[in-house]
């Protein structure tokens, strides 16, 4: 596969370290943050920066994930049947600030459809978005508050975020849309 890492596992952990000190910079009462993960890759992400946030606010910051997967605009148009996972929001998100967690921005349908996901569980007082990467070719009015790298893409390429956790490696890499899917190299956001 003609693909090239635009992030190591060094600069993947960097990243998530500089988005933490961010989220904890712009939400002085972390008594009232939650981290949110969007299944599957932005689960871990989250579970990673629940981590981080927690350490840096010294206090216990609620966390959770949401699988998105019958909130999505495209099922119709898929050609296989979505994976389902179960969602956990253990904490009830009414007037918290959630940091959505996902790993690559692209259309902004896969944030549309979890934003529908958290209202199904209450009302927050606000949402903000943090993103491994940001590939642009927006769809939809979504803007990350928090983004570890922007990648600039032609709507042609494909963006890889392959994580230890799943994939056995952290790294995210582009490659040609020509090139084959091939299970477990991670995914790119649609």
């Amino acid at each position: 596969m003609n693909e090239k890492v635009v992030l190591d596992r060094d600069d993947v952990r960097r990243t998530l370290v500089r988005i933490a000190h961010e989220i904890v910079e712009n939400n002085r009462d972390a008594q009232a943050l939650a981290i949110v993960g969007i299944h599957t890759r932005g689960a871990v992400l989250a579970n990673r920066l629940h981590a981080l946030v927690t350490e840096l606010a010294d206090t216990e910051v609620p966390l959770g994930d949401l699988d998105i997967s019958f909130y999505r605009d495209d099922l119709g148009e898929r050609p296989t049947a979505p994976v389902v996972h179960a969602s956990h929001l253990d904490f009830d998100p009414d007037d918290r600030t959630v940091v959505l967690v996902d790993d690559v921005l692209f259309t902004g349908r896969t944030v549309r459809a979890a934003i529908d996901a958290l209202f199904d569980y209450g009302r927050p007082a606000r949402v903000q978005l943090a993103v491994l990467a940001d590939r642009g070719h927006r769809e939809l009015p979504i803007r990350p508050d928090y983004v570890g790298k922007n990648l600039p893409t032609a709507r042609g390429e494909r963006v890889f975020v392959r994580l230890e956790e799943i994939d056995g490696v952290d790294e995210v890499a582009i490659a040609d849309a020509a090139e084959p899917v091939v299970a477990g190299k991670g995914r790119d956001e649609r």
